[in-house]
């Protein structure tokens, strides 16, 4: 059987490799994930050997109780083990077996300009109020680019910024804001009565982790229009799908109210993903989309398929369209023209700048 020795054993050699996310799956070897090449080693795992080895997982995360995990077959919680570092795990039942995928989290919040992030995306962190949407596919580096503007608005504001997120990842130490961290399930039932609840906490500054309803969406919304920053995030790729998805989430009687109040509250829309570079490891390539009277009167007219146009076209430093992104990356040697062309958007346009 595995003890917690054999489970923090496995913790620190993944996490000393450089991996992204273990895998403990029945009938596959233990694996994990680096700069996106997966790994195994071992023999295969059978399903009391997953199950074991998830028991200990739950004993390194304070005891926690596995009932409910148990009796729904789905469970995320994240903890840390001092001196090696965090991890955001989710477990789940597959073919009868338990199983999880844990993604490991450094301690120490990364360094903007090492990963990547754009001036103009850190320059987000000047706004005020108005809604700010990180955009991207699972795993795109969404919760590290929100970490980064939460880190730089703790250290060059006096505010009170708090934080919604199911599990917790980052951990954000009071500098000259107030962070207060709010974990679903944990400390709080859901988003949208931990959203209606900051409300009343003096907010400047809300993160919240993943706008998964209607109404979720419209109490940000709200709170972006009453003089907050709201930041968070959603699993859509590019400016205008972002757009559409929010206001698809609402029945068609109300999507033209709330297509009028998103042209007020959206300040940008930052989509990412992580491509391979050069070097090895991945690198962002980002979509950036800043809020103008142009852009703001086609989400209000019901016309933001041309806004990938005006991004495309924008010759503002401070909007650029993921194709461009590509080919600065390539440009600048980061990339090659193989990987530009994979993850563009338009190829037949790509090949021709290329």
């Amino acid at each position: 059987m595995i003890d917690s020795n054999h489970a923090t054993a496995m913790l620190r050699a993944a996490t000393q490799a450089g991996a992204s996310d273990i895998f403990i799956v029945a009938g596959l070897p233990l694996s994990y994930k680096v700069h996106g090449v997966m790994h195994s080693e071992g023999d295969r795992l059978m399903p009391d050997q997953t199950e074991a080895m998830i028991r200990e997982i739950y004993a390194l995360a304070g005891d926690r109780p596995m009932q409910r995990f148990l009796n729904r077959g789905d469970d995320d919680f994240s903890f840390a083990i001092p001196g090696l570092s965090r991890y955001r795990v989710s477990t789940y039942k597959q073919r009868g077996s338990l199983a999880s995928v844990i993604r490991i989290i450094a301690f120490e919040l990364p360094d903007p300009a090492k990963l990547g992030i754009p001036d103009t995306v850190l320059g987000l962190t000047s706004l005020t109020k108005g809604l700010v949407l990180v955009t991207g596919t699972a795993g795109s580096g969404k919760s590290t680019t929100l970490a980064c503007l939460i880190d730089r608005i703790n250290s060059t504001r006096e505010n009170h910024i708090i934080t919604l997120e199911d599990p917790l990842e980052f951990l954000h130490r009071h500098k000259k804001s107030i962070v207060s961290q709010r974990e679903i399930s944990t400390d709080t039932d859901n988003y949208l009565t931990a959203l209606r609840a900051a409300l009343r906490q003096s907010p400047d500054v809300i993160l919240l982790g993943e706008m998964r309803d209607h109404e979720t969406i419209q109490t940000a919304m709200t709170a972006a229009e009453t003089g907050h920053l709201v930041l968070s995030s959603l699993h859509t790729i590019g400016a205008a799908s972002t757009i559409s998805r929010i206001i698809d989430v609402f029945d068609s009687s109300q999507q033209h109210q709330i297509a009028m109040q998103l042209s007020m509250v959206l300040r940008a829309v930052v989509s990412q993903q992580l491509v391979p570079a050069v070097t090895g490891g991945m690198i962002p390539a980002f979509e950036i989309m800043i809020m103008t009277p142009a852009i703001s009167n086609m989400i209000r007219d019901n016309k933001t398929h041309q806004i990938e146009g005006i991004i495309y076209t924008s010759a503002k430093d401070d909007m650029i369209s993921m194709d461009n992104s590509l080919l600065q990356l390539f440009r600048a040697g980061r990339i090659t023209r193989e990987t530009a062309l994979q993850y563009c958007t338009n190829a037949d346009m790509m090949k021709k700048k290329l």
